[in-house]
């Protein structure tokens, strides 16, 4: 028995044809681009619901940059509840959502169908090749083989049928979320101008309360120590990066100085982006070197550790100028008095809620650390207090409120070890996680700005949120 070629040659033509349109075509009409995607990776609408009643307020400790933020979020039905397109746009709102929603699900649909469809390929490539090859005739048993191979295809047309439906609908849709998003656009334009009076007292007014409320907190004891967040590796071993801690919240530029003696290269960056970018930089040349990685930026001046000496230096970044050095009176010097690390790292100085911090040692403290509050613009020595803490056996230490807190080691396993409070000339033994993540730290500080620690560790600049334990007095308490 035979059969003639060309009727069954035409069908499988055919259907090769439809399959490359279905590979080719379909895809980048639903979306897929004329790449297979994975379920669920398509395009998606994200709507960003507001809260339904009252203000609210959203913290991030750790945000990509490592500062905190604080965002408030208008409430949907407040303001522009009086007007009757707050309700057409919520509604809108919910239909995009559904429509999108309903995409997924369909290009979820078509793209398992044209996984079928290609499956299929390489069994018709295979008949028609032996179509091809045959000369022409085929045997009953051939051709039979042959009706057997053709009816594992038939699935195939109603596959086709629901892929071109389901196309079909996604482009209804898609044109349908085009018109819903231009509705949307229009409706949120005419919503921005009403009532922008009454929204911009509001927001004055939750500023104002803000502000308040961030006095009110200024300080407060030390009860925890976040993950750390790595902003850039850069640099040698040692070195030391800040930020002003006097500049306004626009300011976020960015120093850096490489190295724990000798140095007197200090790059200023833009901005922390900038930083992180190794973009944006002017450089400062210091006209003396510096020693160890205590320095400290503080209301536009550089203070820090003159090299082989115990001079305090305070360089003026603007004029680009020493403005006044002093020596502090008895400080070691030179590797005399370290931190567990060395790296010249006797004196360190510090900037919390209150001022200027210096953390050295002197023989007549036996080495004990000593911690004296600084006049910014002389220099002088306003007080000083011997903590009793010795400071070799000390891996870092930094000021919050007013308090000394320490860490027992600069490697891995350190935590807060130690608090001296300088209001009441006591201190306390402390056990607070600190997660030294590059296992060996040669700078720490914090910035209230900011309330985060800036660490070098192992030539990683890294920052941690910390967490302060407040306790607020009411109107009525003494």
């Amino acid at each position: 028995m035979s059969v003639p070629l060309l009727k069954i040659g035409a069908v499988l033509s055919t259907m090769a044809m439809v399959t490359n349109w279905m590979s080719q075509t379909l895809p980048s009409l639903v979306g897929l681009n004329g790449t297979v995607s994975r379920a669920g990776a398509s395009e998606k609408i994200t709507l960003f619901q507001s809260p339904e009643e009252g203000w609210q307020l959203y913290t991030s400790a750790q945000a990509p940059d490592g500062k905190c933020i604080c965002t408030a979020v208008i409430p949907a039905q407040s303001t522009c509840s009086r007007d009757g397109r707050s309700r057409e746009l919520r509604q809108l709102m919910e239909k995009v959502q559904n429509v999108s929603q309903s995409m997924e699900v369909l290009e979820l649909r078509t793209y398992r169908d044209l996984q079928y469809v290609r499956s299929m390929e390489t069994l018709m490539r295979s008949l028609d090749a032996r179509l091809r090859a045959a000369d022409g005739s085929l045997s009953a048993k051939s051709f039979q083989e042959l009706k057997d191979r053709m009816s594992e295809l038939l699935p195939l047309s109603s596959v086709l049928e629901q892929y071109k439906a389901d196309t079909r609908t996604i482009l209804h849709l898609r044109e349908e979320v085009r018109n819903l998003s231009s509705s949307l656009a229009a409706i949120q334009e005419e919503m921005g101008a009403y009532g922008y009076e009454d929204l911009q007292r509001r927001v004055m007014a939750l500023e104002a309360r803000l502000h308040a409320c961030a006095q009110k907190l200024g300080c407060g004891k030390l009860t925890g120590v976040s993950n750390p967040i790595t902003i850039r590796a850069m640099g040698s071993r040692f070195g030391s990066w800040m930020t002003d801690t006097m500049a306004p919240s626009a300011d976020s530029r960015v120093w850096y100085m490489d190295g724990y003696y000798k140095g007197r290269r200090v790059l200023e960056f833009r901005t922390l982006g900038d930083f992180i970018k190794g973009q944006n930089f002017i450089q400062h040349l210091l006209p003396q070197p510096w020693a160890g990685t205590g320095h400290v930026v503080y209301n536009g001046s550089l203070f820090y550790n003159k090299y082989q000496s115990n001079v305090v230096v305070k360089y003026h970044f603007r004029s680009r100028s020493v403005l006044v050095q002093r020596s502090l009176p008895g400080a070691g010097y030179n590797n005399t008095f370290p931190y567990s690390w060395g790296g010249f790292s006797d004196m360190d100085f510090m900037v919390d809620e209150s001022g200027l911090w210096a953390v050295y040692t002197t023989n007549q403290n036996a080495g004990n650390i000593v911690v004296s509050r600084l006049d910014p613009h002389t220099l002088e020595v306003v007080r000083s207090w011997d903590t009793g803490y010795p400071k070799r056996s000390a891996g870092e230490a930094f000021m919050i409120c007013g308090v000394l807190y320490v860490t027992n080691s600069h490697l891995a396993g350190a935590k807060v070890y130690f608090a001296y409070f300088t209001n009441t000339s006591s201190y306390e033994y402390t056990d607070v996680p600190f997660h030294n993540q590059y296992s060996h730290i040669s700078m720490l500080d914090y910035n209230p700005r900011e309330r985060a620690l800036y660490t070098w560790n192992n030539g990683h600049q890294v920052l941690y949120n910390v967490t302060l334990f407040h306790v607020i007095s009411t109107a009525g308490d003494p």
